[in-house]
């Protein structure tokens, strides 16, 4: 502080909140900016993918989101199985429908052919779901591992996709998401995990993992 001109503490505080009001000016005008720019309304196709856990729960989110705005939603769950599933419980309720590829964990059954017709099976729901309008909102729940294990072919997936209702948003979870995939998506967020509570011996809970 200058001796010769010394300020107050209510002094140095209102530069001080001077400053941050011109800040948040400069942060409010540019977020204003992208608001003004961004007018295009289409469907858009959002992946989940990278190997943290996250990426079916944050999912299942924006297909609550959707429901509570009185949207029509619809979830394909790929590789999950027909154990206890706490959304389906809830969202099945409200109107959600559900397809479920009813064989589980493909390391489970370690028969190619079975996963292979299973997973068509649910891929030809999708399908039909990724061709009606009246389908607001399409979770394709770990879809990414049947592209990788070349379960489902990946054009036909892309053909799909492309091809959807110009209103109708599809996420799509799963890890090791196809680049193809990505390149067509609209957004796309990677989940990294830090730590798991699993690597350290820690069992997959009722209500929390599942």
């Amino acid at each position: 502080m200058d001796k010769d001109n010394p300020k107050s503490a209510t002094q140095i505080s209102d530069v001080k909140a001077e400053r941050h009001k011109a800040r948040q000016q400069k942060v409010k005008d540019a977020v204003d900016a992208k608001i003004a720019k961004a007018q295009l309304e289409k469907g858009v196709l959002l992946v989940l993918t990278g190997n943290g856990k996250g990426k079916s729960t944050a999912g299942f989110g924006n297909i609550t989101r959707a429901v509570g705005h009185g949207k029509n939603a619809a979830v394909v769950q790929f590789i999950k199985g027909n154990w206890p599933c706490g959304e389906r419980a809830v969202l099945e309720k409200v109107g959600v429908q559900f397809h479920v590829m009813g064989t589980g964990f493909t390391w489970e059954t370690q028969d190619r052919e079975k996963d292979t017709q299973a997973a068509m099976s649910a891929w030809e729901q999708a399908e039909i779901l990724l061709k009606d309008p009246s389908i607001d909102i399409v979770l394709l729940d770990e879809l990414t591992y049947m592209v990788s294990y070349h379960y489902i072919e990946l054009e036909r997936v892309l053909d799909a996709l492309r091809n959807r209702p110009v209103m109708q948003h599809v996420i799509i979870t799963g890890r090791a998401c196809h680049r193809s995939i990505i390149e067509l998506a609209d957004t796309v967020s990677e989940v990294q995990p830090i730590k798991h509570a699993f690597e350290v011996g820690v069992k997959a809970q009722l209500g929390f993992d599942y």
